[in-house]
C-alpha cells in the first residue's frame, strides 16, 4: 500500500532522522514511537503528504486514499455538528449531485426514444449502483454511531460546531476521519481529548479497521490494545518490530543488552587502535601506519545506543508545611449554566495524604469542580478548606500564566526555591527541555511546551495538595514515567483529573466517577474502580529497524618503502615482514567482519551455544592477531 524508501529531514544543522525505509500493508496497526523531539509527527506528516522530506521518497501503490488527523481544526462557519461530519462523504455528495441532476433531466424532457434520453436512464442507473456502493443509503447511520461512539448526544448533532470547546471539535474532526474509510489512516495523539469511554469505543473501532493505521500516542494501553507493530525512532534511524507497544519493550531490552555487549566490544577495540596510533605517531618511521589506521577508525560506524535511564531521573516534590487532617470538606456542591445542571448535591471530603482521580466523560464537570475548590468558578452549596492548606494546580491550559517575555530556564527559575534553584536544569530536562531548548523564548513555545514548563514549575515550589488536570496531556511515555515516579513519592495530597488509564494504575487510592450529574466516591484504586463499574452494569469501561551495525571497509594498509640503504638480507628479512604484515592484517579484518556479523545476529536474539562458542573464539583469536600485528609492526624500518 505505501513505500518508504530512504527518507531523511535535515534542518538546523543536523539530521532528525535518516535513511528511513520500510512498508506499510493492508491490516497493518503501526504504533510509532519515541522520545519527544525524535520525528514522530514529522514522519506522520510526510506520509500525509503535508510535508516534504529533504531526502528520500514515499510511493503510494495503486489508487491508496490517505487520512491525517491534523491537530489543526478547520472548519466551515456556520455549520452544524451533522453538516461537518456529513462533510466526509464528499464523493457521495458528488454523485448526489449528479442523481439529483439527472432525475430533474428526466422529469423535464420529453424526447423519450432519443440517444441522450437512453444516456440519461444509463446514468441514473449508474450513479445509484455507485450510491449503493459507497454507502450512501446507510452514512446516516454510520454518522450517528460514531458521533455517539465519540460522546455526542443526539441532542447535539444540529447544534453549531462553534459552540463546542476545542476538544470537541477536535471529536468532530476524528469523526470525519473515520467516516471517511481511508485505505491508510494516520493518527497524531488521538486519545488527548477523549473520555475513557470514547477511548473504549475508538480501540474497538480501529481493531475492525480493514486499512492501515499509523499512530503516535503516549496512552501504552491504547497502543497495546489497537497496534501489532511498533516502529521506533531513536538516534535518527528506526528499528521495526511486529509486536505491539508492551512486547516491542520487551524486544528492544533483550536488543539492547546485545547492543551494549557489542558496543562495549567495539569500544575496546577502538581503544586498542588509538594506543597504536599514538605510539606509531611517536616514530616517523611509523607515521604511515598511524595514518592508516586513523583511516580505519574513521570508517568505523559507531554503535550507538539511546540513552534512556530514567531511574537516574530522581526528581522530587519540595517539601511543605504540614496540613491539617482534613484537606477539603464539600458541602451539597452544585454548577449549573444556564439551564444546564452540571452537577449538583456533591459532598464528600479529602483527607491528608490522599491521592484521587477524578474520572469520567468529558463535559460531566471533572475540570469544573476543579476551579470551584480553588475558587475560580461559582457555584452553590459550600467547599471548606482545611488548616495551612497550599495548593498547587495545574490547568489543561497554561497560557495565561506564563510570561512570554521570559525564556523557558528564566521561567522555571523565577518559581524556584532556594532548595531548588541549582536542580532547575535537571528538572527541564525531565520534560524534555535539553540543551539549547531552555533559551527558547516562552513566546514561541506550543502549546504542549507550555503545559511541559506549567508543570515543571509545578514541581519547582512546596505546595501540600496538588490539583492537576490531565497532567500527561503532550508528555511522551518516558516523561510520563518520570512524573508518575515523582507523584507517588509525594507526600502530600492530589487530585488529578485523567483519562489515562496506565498513570492511574497504582497511583491514587480513591476514585470520583462523574455520571450523568452525579459524583459517586469509590474507596480504592483505579483497577477495582473498573472491575467495580464493570460489575455495577455500566457499559464497560475498560476494555474502558534494528540499528544497522555496518562492517568496517576493508582498508588497504600500506607501508612506505624505508629510505636507508639495507644490506641485502636485511631487505630481504623487512620485505618478508611486510608480506607477514599484511597477511595478518588480511586476518585481523575478516575476524572483524566475522565478530561484527556474529554480534549483529545475536542482537536479532535466540543465538545457539555453538554461536556463542564462534564469538568468543573470534574474539580471541581477534586480540591475538592484534598483539602478533603490533609485534610485526615494531620489526619494520
Amino acid at each position: 500500500m505505501l513505500l518508504v524508501q530512504n527518507l531523511g529531514v535535515y534542518f538546523a544543522g543536523r539530521y532528525l532522522f535518516e535513511n528511513v525505509s520500510f512498508r506499510i500493508n493492508k491490516g497493518n496497526r503501526v504504533g510509532l514511537v519515541g522520545k519527544n523531539g525524535a520525528g514522530k509527527s514529522t514522519l506522520l506528516k510526510i506520509l500525509a503528504k503535508s510535508q516534504q522530506s529533504s531526502e528520500g521518497e514515499v510511493v503510494y501503490e495503486g489508487e491508496v486514499t490517505v487520512g491525517y488527523l491534523s491537530q489543526d481544526i478547520d472548519f466551515v462557519e456556520g455549520r452544524t455538528v451533522w453538516q461537518e461530519a456529513d462533510s466526509a462523504f464528499e464523493q457521495l455528495v458528488e454523485i448526489q449531485n449528479h442523481i439529483d441532476f439527472v432525475n430533474k433531466e428526466l422529469v423535464e424532457r420529453t424526447d423519450y426514444e432519443s440517444d441522450e434520453y437512453g444516456k440519461l436512464i444509463e446514468d441514473i442507473s449508474t450513479y445509484t449502483e455507485r450510491f449503493g456502493l459507497l454507502g450512501g443509503y446507510t452514512k446516516d447511520a454510520e454518522i450517528e454511531q460514531i458521533l455517539i461512539g465519540l460522546g455526542f448526544k443526539k441532542s447535539d448533532f444540529h447544534r453549531p460546531t462553534d459552540e463546542f470547546s476545542g476538544g470537541w471539535r477536535m471529536r468532530i474532526e476524528l469523526a470525519k476521519l473515520l467516516l471517511q474509510k481511508n485505505d491508510v489512516m494516520l493518527l497524531d495523539e488521538p486519545t488527548n481529548h477523549l473520555d475513557i469511554d470514547s477511548i473504549v469505543w475508538l480501540e474497538e473501532f480501529l481493531q475492525s479497521y480493514l486499512g492501515a493505521i499509523v499512530l503516535v500516542s503516549h496512552d501504552r494501553q491504547f497502543l497495546d490494545n489497537v497496534t501489532n507493530r511498533t516502529i521506533e525512532i531513536a538516534n535518527r534511524h528506526i528499528s521495526d518490530f511486529k509486536a505491539n507497544y508492551t512486547r516491542y519493550l520487551e524486544l528492544r531490552e533483550d536488543r539492547r543488552e546485545k547492543l551494549e555487549q557489542a558496543q562495549k566490544n567495539q569500544d575496546q577495540m577502538i581503544k586498542h587502535t588509538e594506543e597504536l596510533i599514538s605510539k606509531f605517531r611517536a616514530k616517523a618511521s611509523k607515521a604511515s601506519m598511524a595514518q592508516s589506521l586513523i583511516k580505519k577508525l574513521d570508517k568505523i560506524d559507531r554503535i550507538e545506543i539511546e540513552n534512556e535511564d530514567i531511574t537516574k531521573m530522581n526528581i522530587r516534590f519540595v517539601d511543605a508545611v504540614q496540613p491539617g487532617r482534613v484537606i477539603f470538606e464539600l458541602d451539597e456542591v452544585g454548577v449549573a449554566f444556564g439551564d444546564h445542571q452540571v452537577f449538583d448535591n456533591v459532598s464528600f471530603y479529602v483527607n491528608r495524604g490522599e491521592k484521587v482521580a477524578f474520572v469520567g466523560q468529558n463535559g460531566q464537570g471533572k475540570t469544573t469542580l476543579s476551579r470551584c475548590i480553588i475558587d475560580e468558578q461559582v457555584h452553590s452549596g459550600n467547599i471548606k478548606h482545611g488548616h495551612n492548606v497550599e495548593i498547587g494546580y495545574f490547568a489543561q491550559n497554561q497560557a495565561h500564566i506564563l510570561n512570554d517575555k521570559l525564556t523557558v530556564l528564566e521561567e522555571a527559575e523565577d518559581s524556584a526555591t532556594e532548595e531548588t534553584r541549582k536542580h532547575v536544569r535537571d528538572y527541564l530536562g525531565a520534560f524534555m527541555f535539553g540543551g539549547d531548548a531552555v533559551e527558547k523564548k516562552v513566546s514561541v513555545l506550543s502549546g504542549g511546551e507550555r503545559n511541559r514548563l506549567a508543570l515543571c514549575k509545578l514541581l519547582l515550589r512546596p505546595f501540600n495538595v496538588l490539583i492537576m488536570d490531565e497532567p500527561t496531556n503532550h508528555l511522551d511515555i518516558q516523561s510520563k514515567e518520570i512524573l508518575k515516579k515523582a507523584l507517588k513519592k509525594y507526600t502530600g495530597t492530589l487530585i488529578l483529573v485523567s483519562h489515562d488509564r496506565e498513570f492511574l494504575e497504582g497511583l491514587v487510592d480513591k476514585v470520583f466517577d462523574f455520571r450523568n450529574g452525579q459524583v459517586k466516591e469509590y474507596l480504592f484504586g483505579i483497577d477495582d474502580y473498573l472491575a467495580e463499574v464493570k460489575a455495577g452494569n455500566f457499559r464497560e469501561v475498560e476494555k474502558g529497524f534494528e540499528p544497522e551495525v555496518k562492517v568496517a571497509k576493508k582498508v588497504e594498509v600500506k607501508v612506505e618503502e624505508p629510505k636507508n640503504e639495507l644490506s641485502f638480507e636485511d631487505a630481504k628479512e623487512q620485505k618478508r615482514l611486510k608480506n607477514k604484515l599484511s597477511r595478518i592484517e588480511t586476518e585481523i579484518t575478516d575476524l572483524e567482519t566475522k565478530v561484527v556479523a556474529i554480534e549483529t545476529k545475536m542482537a536479532e536474539g535466540n543465538q545457539s551455544q555453538k554461536e556463542l562458542d564462534d564469538y568468543q573464539n573470534a574474539q580471541k583469536d581477534l586480540e591475538n592477531k592484534m598483539k602478533e600485528w603490533e609485534e610485526v609492526s615494531e620489526q619494520i624500518i
